[in-house]
């Protein structure tokens, strides 16, 4: 198996920024960024031992260990690739800041015929479920190249208690993404797998920071006349860069919230449990918004 990462990267260090990728020190942001193109290694490379004593590792994993490529987006020149040691190729761009996924996109769509999974991942995501790729083949071979399947995006907590907030709910407007999607058509899917029953959903906030199409879905949605289209429909154009062509396109689907751990990335910048939400009481289940 062959896959294509494209993740798009932009440090300004612009303070007062809303958006992780333009504020915070440099330190910080290259140790996020470093830890997301480890995981894809650490989880689907050929990057993985098992230690035998004191002699050298057996290779882990070789049934699920996949040849992987990763292409480090950028634009402007404001980035800190120099600093993220080796693992990935580097992709300059002239691309406007908060257009850049749409050249991931471009990235992406190159690469057919090359790769069987084609992944678009922001990067403050760390993924860590080596059998990611065993279930993506699964939920397309259960129902369908026209269902696709989202992951369930979390913060961790870990003080004053630990918690687990997975963060991308239900929006409060749900006409921002009604008008590209009908959530109401074959809105629930249920399957059993590992002896156990799961259920996936349609929501009305599909996303995640991330898209994951095998070749025969990206090769139906590079032909599509909006493919890597800029556009700002969906919140704004880093959201719709990840989110809003696979709403258009597909049915798209998340784990519901009973089995929300089946598929999910975790998000390494954390905006809600460390800074707006607090555990009430030193109780590991009770947080209240500040």
């Amino acid at each position: 198996m062959r896959i294509l990462f494209a993740i798009p990267h932009y440090f300004a260090n612009q303070p007062a920024a809303a958006n992780a990728s333009a504020r915070g020190d440099a330190v910080s942001r290259v140790s996020i960024v470093r830890a997301c193109i480890a995981s894809i290694h650490q989880n689907f490379s050929e990057a993985q031992g098992l230690l035998d004593g004191r002699r050298r590792p057996h290779a882990a994993n070789p049934r699920l260990a996949a040849q992987v490529e990763i292409k480090v987006c950028t634009t402007d020149g404001s980035h800190l690739v120099g600093q993220l040691g080796a693992g990935f190729t580097h992709v300059p761009t002239d691309a406007e800041p908060r257009l850049l996924g749409f050249e991931c996109h471009k990235v992406l769509r190159a690469g057919l015929g090359h790769y069987d999974y084609f992944v678009y991942l922001e990067d403050d995501l760390r993924l860590a479920d080596p059998l990611l790729f065993t279930k993506l083949a699964w939920f397309a071979e259960a129902f369908g190249n026209e269902a696709l399947l989202q992951p369930n995006r979390f913060e961790l907590l870990a003080e004053p208690a630990p918690y687990k907030l997975y963060i991308d709910g239900n929006l409060n407007d749900q006409r921002v993404s009604n008008q590209f999607q009908n959530i109401a058509d074959r809105r629930q899917l249920q399957a059993s797998i590992f002896a156990r029953s799961f259920l996936f959903e349609r929501v009305n906030n599909p996303h995640a920071g991330c898209f994951f199409v095998n070749a025969a879905q990206l090769g139906h949605w590079a032909l599509q006349p909006d493919f890597a289209m800029p556009s700002d429909g969906f919140w704004g154009p880093l959201e719709s860069a990840a989110t809003l062509g696979i709403m258009r396109h597909f049915r798209v689907y998340k784990p519901a919230r009973e089995n929300a751990g089946f598929f999910e990335i975790e998000h390494l910048d954390p905006r809600y449990v460390d800074r707006h939400l607090h555990v009430v009481g030193r109780q590991p289940t009770v947080l209240a918004w500040r």
